[in-house]
């Protein structure tokens, strides 16, 4: 059996979420290479944003919170490979730090725990998240129901809910799936609540100079997965979308095209505004196109939460 020169180090947060999928890249890359499991070292990175728990990230830095110490280990020569839940990774990334695989995308949608659909919540329920999407999108379909912050894992988040901080909340499948907590909540539509951009993708990035780990790495590497993130992360840059913005996206490839859904809500859900483009799958970058085509139809209230417009 090959082995590396030495153990690889794949940095991650250590959340137990972010552990399994750390634990998923790393025998991923193990069969694909042919090594023992032993050939990865899990190194565990504390976050600022797994530190910080008591505000929504909006107030505090956003999602760069969830990647600068490990993106720091990463370009410090700490670990040689990171992974992330792709949703959670900054739009614009620092040009010494690559992308260099995405794991089979997982459910994208919502599941939500308290309440057997959107519908069946009680009037004026309180519904913990600190998602503006999903705040949006739950103000969009149900104006009466209240919003409370809630943050934390998955653990954590479900022991808030038992101790009636809210009445429902929202995670995400692809996490509760890997967690093997596939049993807990009820699977919210996609034609219900679309999910966030680059949901459900578990990526994997290293240095950019690094030609060695980017052509181990490319193996494992779901082509159909990275076209469509790309997709959605072409958008959120074109839209100047930051983690304050309610925005929701999905891409799907279908053969030689990719189609991206994706609509813009207003903080308070009071305005919507949605729209889909098909492109060329091998064009991903394209779909910053339908930013326009969104932001065309959005009334000036909408527009203007978007950088720039």
């Amino acid at each position: 059996m090959k082995t590396p020169p030495c153990p690889l180090r794949l940095g991650t947060r250590g959340s137990p979420l972010a552990l399994v999928q750390a634990r998923l890249v790393a025998a991923a890359l193990c069969d694909a290479q042919g090594w023992d499991l032993a050939s990865i070292e899990i190194v565990p990175v504390k976050t600022t944003g797994d530190r910080v728990q008591d505000r929504p990230l909006a107030e505090i830095g956003g999602k760069a919170l969830w990647t600068k110490e490990l993106d720091r280990a990463l370009t410090g020569g700490e670990i040689d490979f990171a992974v992330h839940s792709m949703k959670d990774v900054e739009t614009i990334r620092p040009a010494a730090i690559a992308i260099a695989a995405m794991l089979p995308r997982a459910d994208v949608r919502d599941r939500l725990v308290g309440a057997t659909s959107i519908e069946a919540l009680p009037q004026g329920a309180r519904i913990g998240t600190s998602s503006p999407r999903r705040a949006a999108q739950l103000r969009h379909l149900r104006p009466d129901v209240s919003i409370v912050p809630f943050r934390g894992n998955v653990d954590t988040r479900l022991r808030k809910l038992a101790e009636g901080e809210a009445d429902a909340t929202l995670l995400a499948a692809a996490g509760l799936d890997r967690l093997s907590r596939g049993d807990v909540g009820h699977a919210v539509a996609i034609d219900v609540m679309l999910p966030a951009p680059a949901q459900g993708a578990v990526g994997i990035e290293a240095r950019a100079d690094d030609a060695a780990t980017l052509a181990l790495l490319a193996a494992i590497d779901d082509l159909a997965t990275r076209r469509c993130v790309l997709a959605e992360r072409a958008l959120l840059a074109a839209l100047g979308a930051d983690c304050h913005s309610p925005v929701a996206a999905l891409a799907r490839i279908d053969g030689g095209m990719i189609t991206i859904v994706a609509e813009l809500l207003s903080e308070d859900g009071a305005h919507r505004c949605a729209d889909r483009l098909s492109i060329d799958a091998g064009h991903p970058d394209e779909a910053g196109a339908l930013a326009d085509r969104l932001l065309a139809q959005a009334p000036a209230e909408l527009a203007r939460l978007f950088t720039g417009r």
